[in-house]
C-alpha cells in the first residue's frame, strides 16, 4: 500500500466529536512515549502530520487521520504515563474504552510496544483487553534502530513471551529513525482493511 493522501479529521474527547462511522479503522496504542505519533509521520511520509511532543502523555484526545480516503488511522492516549493524575488517566481510559467498545468500523487495534524493555504490567493488560475484544493480532515493535541486528529477533521472542501473545499474532520491528519496517506495517494495514483476515 501507498499512503497518496493523509490529513487530520478530528481531534476529538468525546463520541460526539467523532467524525461519521463510515469507513474501516485501525487505531493504534501503546505507553506514553513509544513513538506512535512518529510511527504515523513515517507511514504517512509527512513529517509534521503527527505532533511528536518530548513529554510523554502529551496526546489526551482521540485523534483521526483519514488515509487516501479510504480508511482512518486512529491516534489514542498513551497510557502508563505516571505523572499525569490517576482522575485524569482514568478519563483517558474511559474515553478509550468507549471508543473501542462502540466504534464499528474498527477493525483492529494496532499495540505499540519498546523493542528495548520487556512489556509492562500495563503493556499485558492492554494486550488482553484487545484480545477480549477481538481487536489484538497486530504488535509493532518500536525504535528498532537502539538495538542490534543480532537482538531483534530475541527480543521479539521477549515481547511474544511477556504479552503471551498468540503465535498467530504479527509482530513488526519498526524504526521512525531509520525509517524501516513502514512498508511491512502498510501490507499489514492493507491485509486487515481488505478484510483478508477475519475479524
Amino acid at each position: 500500500m501507498k499512503v497518496k493522501k493523509a490529513e487530520i479529521v478530528a481531534v476529538t474527547a468525546r463520541a460526539d466529536q467523532y467524525p461519521p462511522d463510515d469507513m474501516p479503522e485501525v487505531a493504534f496504542a501503546g505507553r506514553s512515549n513509544v513513538g506512535k505519533s512518529s510511527l504515523l509521520n513515517l507511514l504517512t511520509g509527512r513529517k509534521k502530520l503527527a505532533k511528536i511532543s518530548g513529554t510523554p502523555g502529551k496526546t489526551r484526545t482521540i485523534n483521526f487521520y483519514e488515509i487516501n480516503d479510504e480508511f482512518r488511522i486512529v491516534d489514542l492516549p498513551g497510557y502508563g504515563y505516571a505523572k499525569v493524575s490517576k482522575s485524569e488517566s482514568d478519563k483517558w481510559g474511559a474515553m478509550m474504552d468507549e471508543y473501542m467498545q462502540t466504534r464499528e468500523g474498527l477493525l483492529r487495534v494496532i499495540q505499540l510496544v519498546d523493542i528495548r524493555h520487556e512489556p509492562t504490567a500495563l503493556d499485558k493488560q492492554m494486550y488482553d483487553y484487545l484480545k477480549y475484544y477481538e481487536l489484538s493480532g497486530t504488535i509493532v515493535a518500536t525504535k528498532a534502530d537502539k538495538i542490534s541486528r543480532n537482538q531483534l529477533q530475541k527480543n521479539i521472542s521477549v515481547i511474544r513471551k511477556g504479552l503471551d501473545a498468540d503465535k498467530s499474532d504479527v509482530i513488526i520491528p519498526v524504526s521512525a529513525l531509520a525509517k524501516s519496517g513502514d512498508e511491512e506495517l502498510l501490507d499489514e494495514i492493507d491485509k486487515i482493511i481488505t478484510g483478508q483476515y477475519l475479524k
